[in-house]
């Protein structure tokens, strides 16, 4: 365990375009625990990883909610990983998986972390939306072998967070953030998250601002160029299409970083904002953000700072 937390020490910098790194971990299988799958979790999101401690139960606590655990004088929320998404662990809960993300720290317990891969988004497939209530994200193939790869289900934390744990609710609506943009224009937008799309779309449809949604990079880029083409068509300049570009981080098939260099470097799209939303906060990630070019990053979730972000941008 203690190399594996090394390895999360090194790599959380990786900048690789268009590659990122999971955390392997196994959380049990059915009631025998038989058919122990693989699930993963971005290892941005991982501060550290400790042998389970004793956990303090939370009277009428929510579903999954083991209670809560004293880290050097952090007192923290557990997760009971395995409980929601409906897996049974052979060995009990033995590996706490300590994350920092969307403003929050929290801890899931798990029955045991496996290794560490590199991969390239493009090895990553959006779910098809009927996974244990939207917890998954994503499937992503390790090997070569498309006939015979591992295939892992990567979490949506986001979503986790927002249904299960207490306190982390959908944030209010945002006051009228007075933002005008060029008429016919739209704000693009690209996140893979449910939940995260969902706060998203509220979000713009209560500041008046019209946008695209879309489930990834590679979706929002295709997207873009479609618009251009049809600004160009219309003889209009691409700002009377689109006004901003709002993307996350972790996406599959092509991610944030990505999709911003690629509208950075690229002559035609170069002038467009981008507007980087995500759940990796940090010092770190916010360097890394400003590395690929982006004009600015707001950490998620609050409506009235993505909306004082959007005014500053336009």
């Amino acid at each position: 365990m203690s190399t594996v937390q090394q390895e999360v020490d090194e790599r959380t910098n990786l900048t690789a375009s268009n590659k990122f790194e999971l955390l392997l971990f196994r959380l049990g299988g059915d009631s025998n625990g038989e058919q122990n799958e693989l699930y993963g979790i971005n290892v941005f999101k991982i501060r550290e990883i400790v042998a389970m401690p004793p956990v303090t139960p939370i009277a009428e606590s929510a579903p999954y909610m083991l209670g809560v655990v004293n880290l050097r004088g952090e007192i923290l929320p557990v997760i009971d990983l395995p409980g929601l998404i409906g897996c049974t662990p052979k060995t009990g809960l033995n590996i706490l998986l300590v994350t920092e993300f969307a403003r929050t720290t929290q801890c899931f317990a798990v029955e045991a972390v496996d290794e560490i891969v590199r991969l390239d988004w493009n090895q990553v497939r959006p779910s098809a939306g009927n996974y244990a209530d939207n917890t998954i994200t994503s499937i992503a193939r390790l090997d070569d072998d498309v006939h015979g790869t591992r295939l892992v289900q990567v979490l949506d934390v986001e979503t986790i967070i927002q249904k299960f744990a207490p306190g982390k609710e959908i944030p209010d609506p945002t006051e009228n953030a007075n933002i005008r943009l060029p008429e016919g224009s739209v704000i693009l937008a690209a996140d893979d998250s449910v939940i995260a799309r969902s706060i998203i779309q509220k979000g713009l449809e209560d500041m008046g601002l019209p946008y695209i949604m879309t489930k990834n990079g590679k979706e929002a880029w295709e997207k873009l160029e479609q618009l251009a083409t049809e600004a160009e068509k219309e003889n209009k300049p691409l700002n009377e299409k689109v006004a901003l570009i709002l993307t996350d981080l972790e996406m599959p098939e092509m991610d944030g970083f990505t999709l911003t260099r690629q509208i950075k470097t690229s002559n035609r799209f170069s002038t467009l904002p981008v507007l980087i939303h995500s759940s990796l906060s940090g010092s770190a990630n916010e360097a890394h953000v400003k590395s690929a070019g982006a004009n600015a990053y707001v950490a998620k979730f609050s409506p009235a700072e993505l909306a004082e972000k959007i005014r500053q941008i336009l």
